[in-house]
């Protein structure tokens, strides 16, 4: 898989619906803050997002999409300057999953959040601002808009197969929006490598074969840049060196195989580039900050939870 779609698949996101807000006249509302990453989609009218500690409140209208990733509170509003109403006010009178506001009428917005199985998620939103607006001129819009709309439905009906739909839609509109960022924007970090075709080549190569022993100079070569060049641009744009980066991603890839899979430690240590069981033990701890069965059971611990409550 090329790199976006690597790191997606070990997030795994899954969706959870929130109530759609229908609102009139004058208002502003606050938000706590929240787990995951929040995605909304403006149907009618228009308003400003603030979010705490961003520089900027952003304006959206009907047709745009935004995604807030930070998980701090947030207030949306027609005017900034207007006393905010708690969320918790109107969300939990809503009926039928949708929140009235002053009545209603003239903007509607409808929202879901994404939650992450893996432990990736900084690579992709670390980089990114606290807001990010989709604007309705790019026709990948309408298919966020109708991703999301279709959403709503699926996890409203209940209908067999809701469940597995609900989650490719999630990351249908998640991949949407990371790759209108990308056209659109020049990224920094894990994100912005991407948007660079020669940095791009090297982070493909690298995870295509993660267990390769890779040399900085056969990097180099795949991005078509001397290896100072190459070692220099990587650090600056990613935040580390290559070879650091590709340990670090060994990691996130036998994290995800001891979460999902009961292979034994020693070959997962070999399928992710390790030699020895003791190397990778070693470098999983000074890591992860636990050993590789120690995260295991903290994965067994959670599923039996689940099954017990």
């Amino acid at each position: 898989m090329d790199p976006l779609s690597d790191v997606l698949s070990l997030l795994r996101p899954r969706s959870v619906l929130s109530a759609g807000l229908d609102a009139g006249g004058e208002w502003a509302i606050r938000f706590p803050a929240h787990d995951g990453i929040k995605f909304n989609a403006v149907v009618r009218g228009a308003c400003w997002v603030a979010v705490e500690g961003a520089a900027e409140p952003v304006r959206i209208a009907a047709g745009d999409c935004f995604l807030l990733t930070r998980g701090r509170p947030f207030r949306l509003a027609t005017d900034l300057r207007h006393p905010a109403t708690e969320s918790a006010t109107i969300y939990d009178r809503a009926a039928d999953n949708v929140a009235i506001c002053n009545g209603g009428g003239a903007f509607f917005l409808i929202g879901g959040r994404f939650l992450f199985a893996g432990d990736a998620a900084g690579l992709l939103f670390d980089a990114l601002p606290a807001i990010v607006p989709i604007r309705d001129a790019s026709n990948q819009a309408a298919i966020l808009r109708w991703a999301l709309e279709q959403l709503a439905v699926e996890l409203r009906q209940g209908t067999p197969g809701s469940a597995l739909m609900a989650d490719h839609l999630a990351q249908i509109m998640l991949l949407q929006v990371l790759r209108l960022w990308l056209a659109s924007e020049r990224p920094a970090g894990w994100l912005g490598a991407l948007a660079d075709p020669r940095l791009a080549r090297a982070l493909g190569a690298l995870h295509a074969e993660p267990a390769r022993r890779w040399t900085l100079a056969e990097l180099a070569a795949r991005a078509g840049m001397s290896r100072t060049t190459f070692a220099e641009k990587f650090r600056a744009v990613v935040g580390r060196p290559p070879l650091e980066y590709l340990a670090g991603w060994r990691m996130q890839r036998a994290a995800d195989l001891l979460r999902r899979s009961d292979a034994r430690v020693a070959e997962i240590a070999y399928s992710v580039g390790y030699e020895s069981e003791t190397a990778f033990r070693t470098a999983f701890r000074r890591r992860m900050l636990c050993t590789p069965m120690q995260y295991r059971r903290g994965r067994d611990a959670l599923l039996l939870h689940r099954t017990l409550r």
